[in-house]
């Protein structure tokens, strides 16, 4: 398929925007959960990890569930990064039950338990069955979306990420049948989130809406959206991306130094799901195909990788990114008038840095422990992420992706 960018069109009328069907954010509002669950019958299923699964948020949850007269249980053993058995184990253990709803209750590997879990109970068979792009037939057991980190943004994504130890990496399925039904973001649940976690989580927000707002612009051929999950930049997405960098830029900050500001929290989660938004339509590009194989071997956050490498990424992509750069940097806050392009550009790549620096990334990828001889290995299994690579706002092949390796490696932040 032709690129938009090299053909010098810019198709100022194309968007696609596949979202849950409802939405509903803010304080107090997970006890809104038991309303919507109760349209879709008597029997809820709760995908949750070990930790949540003792919290009184879910106990309080629970209560109110069962106050609408459903019958709820529990899976409270979702492990980090979703490993492919422990979903296996979750749909045995529910065989002969009925589940009429699936709410997801927690951070990304949560929320996309709960979407693998009402694949393979609507349509049967293992989650490597579907891997890749539009390989779920059909709708699936409706999912209510509560999260409890402001980062994924798996609340609003046709997205959900397992690790395979069959094939040693990280898989996706994505397909517009997994979109939540209902994403419920209640800033409340991410009170008691470390800074730590808030600045993997809070990075993770940052880099999918500021890869969405720069990936490459495709020509807007009337099978576009059927082609593609991933459609690339596109109208509907632009705004919604400018508006979560504002908000990244306003509460990250302060919502990692000052946990307890609620502002802040409100804004990152609402980040955090304009983040979901943008990712599952415009989609995301290198910093989230090199992140995969560098998690897989530092054992790392994946926000925490992402956000170390956004720096190094809009500087290999700068020269075709410049325009969108600018807007960046007034959106984080930055004063532009008077500059040319270039300058306006490079005022928007050092306000992402100062983002990044500020809720104190590691800076290189050295400082993950990743070793020289690791970088050759790093680049080739990041091509492996083909609808990551292609959504690149400029074509990447090996001797590219190893050219933003090395220069994470070593710190190279020179824009050329």
């Amino acid at each position: 398929m032709s690129c938009a960018h090299a053909a010098g069109i810019r198709p100022a009328t194309f968007g696609v925007l596949r979202l849950p069907r409802s939405v509903v954010v803010g304080a107090q509002q997970r006890f809104a959960v038991a309303n919507i669950a109760a349209e879709f019958g008597t029997n809820v299923l709760v995908c949750t990890d070990p930790r949540l699964a003792v919290s009184e948020e879910l106990s309080a949850l629970v209560r109110s569930l069962e106050d609408r007269n459903l019958t709820v249980r529990v899976y409270g053993d979702t492990q980090a990064e979703l490993p492919t058995p422990g979903i296996l184990a979750c749909v045995e253990e529910l065989k002969g039950q009925e589940v009429d709803v699936i709410i997801g209750f927690g951070g990304g590997s949560c929320m996309d338990m709960a979407k693998v879990v009402s694949v393979l109970l609507t349509h049967g068979g293992k989650p490597s069955d579907y891997y890749g792009e539009f390989a779920v037939p059909g709708p699936t057991k409706p999912v209510i979306a509560l999260p409890t980190t402001a980062g994924t943004g798996s609340e609003a994504t046709a997205i959900a990420v397992v690790s395979d130890p069959d094939l040693g990496m990280k898989m996706g399925i994505s397909s517009p049948h997994i979109i939540p039904f209902a994403a419920v973001c209640d800033p409340e649940l991410t009170y008691s989130c470390p800074p730590s976690l808030t600045a993997a989580t809070g990075a993770d927000t940052f880099v999918h809406l500021v890869e969405s707002f720069t990936a490459i612009t495709r020509e807007p051929t009337s099978t576009l959206a059927s082609e593609r999950v991933f459609v690339g930049k596109n109208i509907l997405t632009d705004s919604i991306a400018l508006n979560g960098i504002g908000l990244v830029g306003s509460s990250l900050v302060t919502a990692y130094k000052d946990p307890e500001n609620t502002e802040a929290r409100g804004g990152m989660m609402l980040a955090a799901l304009y983040g979901g938004m943008v990712l599952s339509n415009a989609g995301t590009a290198a910093a989230h195909a090199i992140q995969y194989p560098v998690g897989a071997l530092t054992h790392t956050p994946h926000g925490v990788g992402v956000g170390l490498l956004l720096p190094y990424v809009v500087r290999h992509n700068f020269q075709a990114i410049q325009p969108q750069l600018a807007q960046i940097a007034e959106a984080l806050g930055r004063d532009i008038r008077g500059l040319d392009e270039r300058a306006a550009a490079v005022a928007g790549v050092e306000a992402i840095d100062e983002v990044i620096a500020a809720i104190e990334l590691p800076p290189t990828l050295k400082d993950l422990g990743v070793q020289e001889s690791d970088l050759a290995q790093i680049a080739k299994l990041s091509l492996n992420s083909k609808r990551l690579i292609d959504n690149n706002p400029v074509p990447l092949d090996l001797d590219a992706v190893a050219s933003i390796v090395n220069a994470a490696y070593a710190g190279d932040r020179t824009i050329r």
